[in-house]
């Protein structure tokens, strides 16, 4: 691990100054994806806030009847509320999908939306990386690409979103608060916060430079039944070849967020007025314009087999 400095921040205000103010600086707070990044020297800070004493660690009712979850909400703290656990449960089942108990307790939600790729060219630094190097190349193009996207990607990239907490929000339309270094307080729509690859994957958020992640507000409860089914390689401790977050209707409509096959969670609104019609029509019509390799098009199936067994259990 190469040195750096660390400093801990007073305000959410100041915390961002300080990161803008110093070229190479990051936030730190569960640490759980940084570190590691660090450890394999992909992620190389100078200067390190500290943002864990800033009290954004709260779940707090808004006016509309929603919830504002506060940045450093801890995912064990978030899946466990009785409020989250009634009224957002497809977002309590993606948190308790993810990792393990230990790095729940450590992982906060600012944090997990922004890790970054599970890309294994992205963690190899002997491999070209344009989301690690930008310019240097994408080796997972024409390289091993099972765990990688099938849609929504680039020439430039081909990696996916690992969070499943993102997923469940996205389904939710949930709204990223955050706080800018001159002290602007900003509201970006989940829709539009991750960004898709183009010609700078480098570039995964619509946050600007320091900006900071305040708190994550969630609309007031839209009923229906919640669901979040994850396949992957083993039971546990491993990330989704393909993901749905789903509410579902009555009558049969709802909203579905698909994880694992794109660069973001991977929504398409005008694509969920198929969903009465089953999950084949719904599928085709969320991934249209797919172009899976062929190691990875078994996702394209699997979609459409996890999302027809998340209906047929709403069904039920």
């Amino acid at each position: 691990m190469k040195p750096f400095t660390y400093e801990r921040a007073a305000t959410p205000a100041e915390a961002a100054a300080a990161v803008a103010g110093k070229p190479g600086a990051k936030f730190i707070a569960g640490g759980t994806n940084l570190l590691d990044l660090m450890k394999l020297q992909i992620e190389a800070p100078v200067h390190l806030i500290d943002v864990n004493g800033l009290a954004l660690d709260r779940i707090e009712p808004t006016p509309e009847g929603g919830l504002r979850v506060g940045a450093l909400v801890r995912n064990t703290d978030l899946a466990a509320d009785d409020r989250v656990r009634r009224d957002y449960g497809v977002l309590s089942r993606a948190l308790l999908a993810g990792a393990s108990g230990q790095l729940r307790n450590k992982a906060t939600t600012a944090g997990n939306l922004l890790q970054r790729t599970r890309c294994p060219y992205f963690y190899d630094t002997n491999m070209a990386c344009n989301k690690r190097k930008p310019g240097s190349g994408c080796a997972a193009i024409g390289g091993v690409t099972r765990q990688l996207a099938v849609i929504g990607s680039s020439e430039a990239c081909v990696a996916t979103h690992p969070s499943d907490m993102a997923v469940a929000m996205r389904a939710l339309d949930a709204v990223v608060e955050t706080i800018t270094p001159d002290g602007t307080e900003r509201r970006i729509p989940m829709a539009d916060f991750h960004r898709l690859p183009g010609e700078t994957p480098h570039i995964e958020t619509a946050l600007q430079a320091g900006e900071l992640i305040t708190a994550v507000v969630l609309p007031p409860p839209m009923g229906g039944r919640h669901f979040y089914r994850k396949v992957r390689d083993r039971a546990s401790y491993a990330f989704a070849l393909v993901s749905v977050a789903a509410v579902v209707q009555r009558d049969g409509t709802g909203r579905v967020a698909l994880g694992g096959v794109a660069h973001k969670p991977w929504r398409v609104e005008a694509a969920e007025a198929e969903l009465p019609r089953g999950a084949k029509a719904a599928t085709a019509a969320i991934l249209d314009g797919a172009r899976p390799t062929h190691e990875n098009a078994f996702k394209v199936i699997l979609a459409e087999r996890t999302l027809a067994a998340v209906l047929a259990e709403a069904r039920s």
